[in-house]
């Protein structure tokens, strides 16, 4: 029986993943299965896969306050390389675009073991947006064996780079699953941490920035937006879950602390953190993950970022890229939030990242990869969006 072993790192990585271990972890008579963790985010990792009942066989406990990319990578690549000399896998799964991702990948192809990446082909094209993600992206790329494209744009990126049409499936993306899975379980009564915070009943913007390219003015910036917003509609709470960086943390609490309509919290249970992106008015984000999550719930959002290695839901009008300019974010924040209409513009047609059944498409991949079968999905088994949603 193949030995696979699934590599997580971060909170989105334990999220994406969640719904793809459970699917192998039911396919009992076909893989065997070890979740290793390399503890980048310890602790909001060990949260987000808790509501999937999911632990992890091992962990590494690779996060250090005040890391460098170099050292974490450099600890990544010595516990990996020493944890799969003990498990000895058939086959190596990660998802997405982290330093645990890269590593993993590296320590795979140097010890001769496939490599299969979820979330394969997504690309921005700028170095430098997102940093470091695109060059891991980029990088994993070339070392993978199997990849699982969440859609029809990613499967042509890898193509334009030469990799083997026919070791690409286009899966859909798996963050689908999981949203749709915890939100047949949570009911449709208001988000109860909004019904705390905003007990009038009015309106919520959902904010999420803490990439490491906003870091510093472009995050003063997005922050000074939201406060002007604040002060311009005060019927509108913001609610700000706060990444536990201490440089996003220093800024964000310097910025809007003491506003009494803006609610700085803490990183949230994913549970809840799906209930507050489907009762929102609006997002103001700059993370990948809540770009793939929200069409699902018809909720506008801006993206904090001047590119999107993510751009269906742009293209489609669901999203809007605004970058971090202040008056940008406020310009067009105050329009969504003042005009029905063209809030309502941007809440039409279906989820172009997928359609809630990523993972088992994965799974029956990997089966049939393990058995020397091909093609490794039909393409009528794969994702394709419904008709008048592919950019």
């Amino acid at each position: 029986m193949p030995h696979l072993v699934v590599t997580v790192g971060t909170r989105p990585e334990a999220i994406k993943m969640a719904p793809v271990i459970q699917a192998l972890r039911a396919a009992t008579d076909r893989f065997s299965v070890s979740v290793l963790s390399t503890g980048q985010h310890r602790e909001m990792l060990e949260q987000a896969l808790a509501p999937f009942g999911i632990r992890p066989d091992i962990d590494l406990g690779l996060m250090t306050p005040g890391q460098t990319l170099a050292g974490l990578t450099q600890r990544a690549l010595a516990g990996l390389d020493a944890a799969l000399a003990d498990l000895h896998p058939d086959l190596l799964l990660a998802q997405g675009d982290t330093t645990t991702v890269f590593a993993a990948s590296l320590v795979a192809f140097y010890r001769g073991i496939p490599f299969g990446h979820v979330e394969a082909g997504l690309r921005s094209h700028d170095m430098a947006n997102p940093f470091p993600e695109e060059a891991n992206r980029r990088l994993t790329s070339v070392l993978t064996r199997l990849h699982f494209a969440p859609t029809p744009l990613a499967r042509q990126e890898l193509l334009r780079e030469g990799q083997d049409p026919a070791a690409i499936v286009v899966t859909g993306n798996t963050v689908v699953d999981a949203l749709l899975g915890l939100t047949a379980s949570l009911g449709p009564e208001r988000c109860p941490l909004l019904r705390q915070l905003a007990p009038d009943g009015g309106r919520a913007v959902l904010v999420t920035s803490h990439r490491r390219e906003n870091w510093g003015e472009a995050l003063a910036s997005i922050c000074a937006a939201i406060a002007e917003l604040a002060a311009s509609f005060p019927d509108v709470h913001f609610i700000y879950p706060v990444h536990r960086n201490p440089r996003v943390q220093e800024t964000a609490h310097a910025v809007l602390d003491g506003h009494v309509n803006i609610h700085l919290v803490e990183p949230l249970e994913y549970p809840t953190f799906v209930l507050l992106m489907r009762d929102a008015t609006l997002i103001l984000t700059d993370s990948g993950g809540v770009q793939e999550e929200a069409p699902t719930f018809h909720t506008p959002v801006l993206v904090l970022r001047r590119v999107t290695e993510r751009p269906e839901a742009s293209r489609l009008g669901l999203s809007r890229l605004v970058g971090t300019d202040r008056r940008t974010i406020v310009e067009e924040a105050s329009r969504l939030l003042s005009d029905e209409a063209a809030r309502q513009a941007m809440r039409q047609g279906a989820n172009p990242y997928g359609d809630g059944r990523a993972a088992a498409r994965i799974v029956t991949a990997l089966e049939r990869f393990s058995a020397g079968l091909t093609p490794l999905l039909p393409d009528d088994a794969q994702f394709h969006p419904q008709p008048g949603v592919t950019p």
